[in-house]
Formats: structure tokens, C-alpha cells, sequence
């Protein structure tokens, strides 16, 4: 499923226009987004919750020469399912 299909399945759902649909998947993900910028979480109950977490600077290996490799510090989104979307798949 891809942001097309979400938008489609939201309009026909909600009784919405696909315009005005797309207009709140956007400002959905733009309100994630913005808030993991901030470095806060979203949780969503019994789906699942998106928080960002920090990787460490490490040393790689680049695999065609086998020279080390400096990988700076990163930011990363994790997400962790809920119960209910656990229990749907098991």
C-alpha cells in the first residue's frame, strides 16, 4: 500500500473528496514528522508508536578494500507496534 492507496482508502471511508483526503494524510504525516524533529514521540494506542533514537559514531569497514571507515553520530526512526497490531498479525 502506497500514499495513493491510503488517500483513496481515507476518501472512500470518510465520505471525502480524494483532494481534501490527500489534505489530511499530508497534514497527518507533516504532524509526525514535525514532532520527531522536535525529538518527541508519536504513540498511537493499539497501533504503534514512533520515536526517534540516536545511533553512536562508530567505525565501519568499507567492504571492498577493508579500510576502516568513520560512520558519524545519526538520528533514526524506530517504531515499536502496539498490542493491537501484534495481536491482528499473530
Amino acid at each position: 500500500m502506497n500514499k495513493q492507496d491510503v488517500v483513496a482508502k481515507v476518501a472512500k471511508d470518510a465520505g471525502l473528496t480524494k483532494s481534501s483526503a490527500a489534505a489530511a494524510v499530508e497534514s497527518f504525516l507533516d504532524g509526525i514528522a514535525r514532532t520527531l524533529k522536535k525529538g518527541g514521540s508519536v504513540t498511537l494506542v493499539g497501533f504503534g508508536t514512533f520515536k526517534v533514537s540516536v545511533r553512536k559514531a562508530r567505525v565501519g569497514r568499507n567492504p571492498q578494500t577493508g579500510a576502516p571507515v568513520k560512520i558519524p553520530r545519526r538520528k533514526a526512526v524506530r517504531f515499536a507496534a502496539g498490542k493491537g497490531l501484534k495481536d491482528l498479525l499473530n
